[in-house]
């Protein structure tokens, strides 16, 4: 773990009190657009050391008797199996993970809302398993012409024909398992029902990056460009809040290209729009809980590079485009940062050009780098994390933490019986074996429980990870990254 350079407690406290004043701008009640991550904001939490990954949430728990849950799901994405790249699972089942995750945290999930809705069977199949599940469900159905016709969509022929969503709280969070399902729509169709029925509502929009009022070119938001390069997102100088205040703010393109239409939208709805620009419609506070910036630059400099090895890595899988490697490769440059900005990544090819394969290496919280090689016996990855392990411990070199009778039947097991290729033990086998060996070696003991001290480490492979190895150093909360090669010439790679 590098410096801190994020208030995360501070956050929380400016967060939820911006919201609770919007509330009260509105009237008594607000359509709040959540962008982003709800749970588990890594990318925040890498490019602002010291924001929590569940920071958001715990800052809605402080308004949870006021607030409630949407989740938006677009009928497209649900026929179309459309995943999550995170988490590789579909839209609809993350749907319901993010139900059993808001409800087991004590948020009030009121319902979930089907746009873009036509009827699609596998549209209706969910439909009816979350009914029967007893989650309230609501259809909403393609506009024509949306968003151009501004007066058919804001009447019964528009908006008015989507389902009204029946909600008991002040402040209701649209939310959604990805982009593109709709909440923006949701929010304003709610609005355009709400004043129908004379109800006081607004909308606000919770967007974390790019960071408002960051320079343009604060690498925390040049990251977020990184981040999102496949969806071509470019952060601009918000031309609307520089009219209007003669001041200076970060927004990005797709939210300022849409203002204007928005904005037209919320006239015709309440009469009168209370936003002058996009950064008017945002209530995001992170920028002030911000208290060492030289902190945060360097942490959002080593997630441009990460970003940067991942979109390599996806073309060479065959997942990706080479223009989004071309768009961060131009990002690196206008930053002057390079990856032999990254200690790990030299260090790795180092030891791989020694040993004449494959080599991982890991940068230790106090600069240290630790490497680790191919055997016959290990990968390079748990070799490497054995090695850590001891050097945290303070174990001597010379002593091994799993002999080769422990590993031994382990390889035969792989092979002989399961079937697989490579006998090489991979991390989450290596951390099992030696969890059993910690029963009785004391040794053991002590590396395993410096297992917590890894989360934050940067990692570097000189081979694209097995899924296994990528999803535990995940779990570990090591940031790897690696080159956009693969150990073997087989064209199939599991």
């Amino acid at each position: 773990m590098g410096k801190i350079g994020f208030d995360n407690a501070e956050y929380i406290r400016l967060q939820s009190q911006n919201i609770k004043d919007r509330i009260k701008l509105f009237g008594g009640k607000l359509y709040l657009e959540f962008g982003g991550k709800l749970f588990d904001d890594y990318h925040a939490s890498r490019v602002l050391p010291g924001f929590e990954p569940d920071a958001k949430v715990k800052m809605l728990l402080k308004l949870k008797d006021q607030a409630e849950i949407i989740i938006v799901i677009n009928a497209d994405a649900i026929e179309k199996n459309k995943r999550r790249g995170d988490l590789g699972i579909t839209y609809d089942l993350d749907t319901l993970r993010l139900i059993d995750a808001f409800r087991g945290i004590g948020l009030f999930v009121g319902s979930v809302v089907i746009t873009r809705f036509t009827g699609q069977p596998l549209a209706l199949a969910f439909e009816n398993r979350l009914k029967s599940l007893g989650i309230k469900v609501y259809r909403h159905y393609p506009i024509e012409d949306y968003p151009a016709n501004i007066p058919h969509i804001v009447s019964d022929e528009g908006f008015g024909k989507n389902d009204y969503i029946e909600t008991e709280r002040e402040l209701v969070v649209v939310t959604a398992p990805g982009p593109g399902s709709g909440k923006m729509a949701t929010c304003l169709s709610q609005l355009y029902h709400e004043h129908k029925r004379g109800i006081k509502a607004g909308y606000a929009k919770f967007e974390t990056f790019p960071i408002w009022n960051l320079p343009l070119k604060h690498s925390v938001n040049v990251a977020y460009e990184a981040a999102t390069a496949d969806l071509s997102d470019v952060n601009m100088i918000d031309p609307f809040h520089l009219e209007a205040y003669g001041k200076t703010t970060v927004n990005y393109n797709r939210d300022i290209e849409i203002f204007p239409v928005l904005n037209a939208m919320m006239e015709k709805i309440l009469g009168e729009s209370p936003y002058k620009s996009p950064t008017d419609m945002g209530v995001n506070m992170a920028g002030f809980a911000i208290f060492d910036d030289e902190a945060c630059k360097a942490a959002a400099n080593q997630e441009i590079i990460r970003r940067y090895y991942g979109a390599m890595c996806s073309v060479r899988q065959g997942l990706g485009d080479k223009a989004e490697v071309g768009r961060i490769e131009l990002l690196m440059n206008s930053m002057h940062i390079s990856a032999s900005d990254r200690p790990v990544v030299d260090a790795a090819l180092e030891k791989s050009e020694k040993t004449g394969g494959p080599a991982t290496a890991l940068e230790l919280s106090d600069g240290r780098i630790i490497t680790g090689k191919t055997s016959s016996l290990l990968g390079s990855s748990a070799s490497m994390l054995l090695n850590a392990l001891k050097e945290l411990a303070g174990i001597p070199d010379d002593i091994e933490l799993l002999s080769h009778t422990i590993i031994e039947p382990i390889q035969q097991l792989k092979t002989g019986v399961l079937g697989n290729h490579n006998p090489r033990l991979h991390i989450d086998e290596v951390l099992i074996a030696l969890s059993i060996c910690a029963v009785t070696n004391a040794t053991a003991k002590k590396a395993l429980s410096k297992l917590s001290e890894l989360s934050g480490l940067e990692g570097h492979s000189t081979v694209i990870l097995s899924r296994v190895d990528e999803q535990t150093f995940k779990k570990l909360g090591i940031n790897m990254t690696c080159e956009p090669k693969y150990q073997t010439k087989k064209l199939y790679h599991h």
